[in-house]
């Protein structure tokens, strides 16, 4: 089927899904252009992995639908998985096998001839340097090779488009920052779209084109990183105090300050919020602020601990959207995960 707007990977209109009372993803509308590298970064259960499973057919929308590379998820199941790989969120790989016997399951499972099959496991296992490791089985390799023979097997069938559900979850510092370089590598030498979920501010603002970010099922905001942090001002202050008493103390003089002066739209502070101890304030131009909050400190006879400035995250983008840190977990957000775990369990 020839697709409507030829620069579009993905295209999704009002897909939701629902688990009886949970409701895991929201009329979430979302393009992804061709050759992008598009992330979902939101907490988890935040339903980035429900969004990929319908992408990838492996979930039935219960509303709304999608089309990717050209074809309705819906109507074109078949045509839709001939387009994709996916990387799962955990492990699938069969560790008493060697890394080329489960890429050559895998070309089997798409079609591909025995010559086909051969030239191309040399090929991703290049890409991804485990050319060493080949005949290995996969239970010696470490859990970052483990991760790149997973995106090697996604790449075996030439998918035009790449899901990857939580790439590095559970991989230390080090092994994350060589995947990134990988799934970079991929993205710009072999233009291959690539959809990533994560739940690492980081890693989202290092590799993706642009961003989504996914709260309770629902997109709260999108852009490029620098798009979305340029939305809060210029810098980030944060003041700690030796107590919470005075911290509000500080927030309601600074707020009185600036209905004293008629200037509730001050240019210069956008956003102040309260952690415990600390105030957090946006600001146009940290350098001119820091002082003033100072003064105001001093005439109140405030005792400040500690004081700091920086430019946004994607963590203070997130908190600023939804009044909460990506890595928190309420009891909603725990109580939402366990439904969603149950009703899938339930819908097998």
């Amino acid at each position: 089927m020839e697709q409507e707007h030829s620069d579009e990977a993905i295209r999704t209109e009002g897909i939701s899904k629902h688990y009886e009372q949970v409701k895991a993803v929201k009329g979430i509308n979302i393009t992804v252009k061709k050759g992008e590298l598009f992330g979902l970064l939101g907490p988890n259960g935040a339903g980035k992995s429900t969004l990929i499973g319908m992408l990838a057919t492996m979930l039935r929308p219960t509303e709304g639908t999608a089309r990717v590379w050209g074809h309705d998820i819906r109507s074109e199941p078949t045509e839709v998985r001939m387009s994709i790989g996916v990387v799962f969120q955990g492990t699938t790989l069969d560790q008493k096998l060697t890394g080329r016997e489960n890429l050559d399951i895998h070309g089997r499972l798409y079609g591909l001839g025995k010559n086909e099959r051969h030239e191309r496991i040399d090929e991703v296992l290049k890409l991804v340097e485990l050319s060493d490791w080949a005949d290995e089985v996969v239970q010696k390799y470490s859990g970052g090779m483990m991760r790149r023979l997973e995106i090697a097997r996604g790449l075996m069938h030439h998918p035009n488009v790449l899901f990857l559900d939580e790439p590095t979850l559970g991989l230390d510092p080090q092994t994350r920052n060589h995947i990134w370089e990988y799934i970079k590598k991929l993205n710009q030498e072999k233009n291959i779209t690539m959809i990533l979920t994560t739940h690492y501010m980081e890693e989202a603002d290092v590799l993706c084109n642009r961003i989504a970010i996914i709260d309770h099922g629902e997109i709260i905001a999108e852009g490029t990183p620098a798009e979305l942090k340029a939305e809060l001002g210029g810098d980030i202050i944060t003041l700690t105090f030796s107590s919470e008493d005075e911290a509000a103390k500080m927030v309601e003089h600074y707020k009185n300050r600036k209905s004293h002066n008629n200037n509730n739209n001050n240019p210069d502070t956008n956003e102040i919020t309260t952690t415990g101890t600390s105030i957090r304030i946006t600001a146009t131009d940290g350098e001119r602020t820091i002082p003033e909050l100072m003064k105001i400190s001093t005439d109140l006879n405030l005792h400040i601990e500690s004081v700091s400035l920086r430019k946004p995250t994607l963590d203070d983008v997130f908190l600023h959207h939804t009044g909460k840190n990506i890595r928190y977990s309420g009891p909603d957000d725990r109580k939402r995960r366990r439904g969603i775990r149950r009703m899938r369990r339930n819908a097998r």
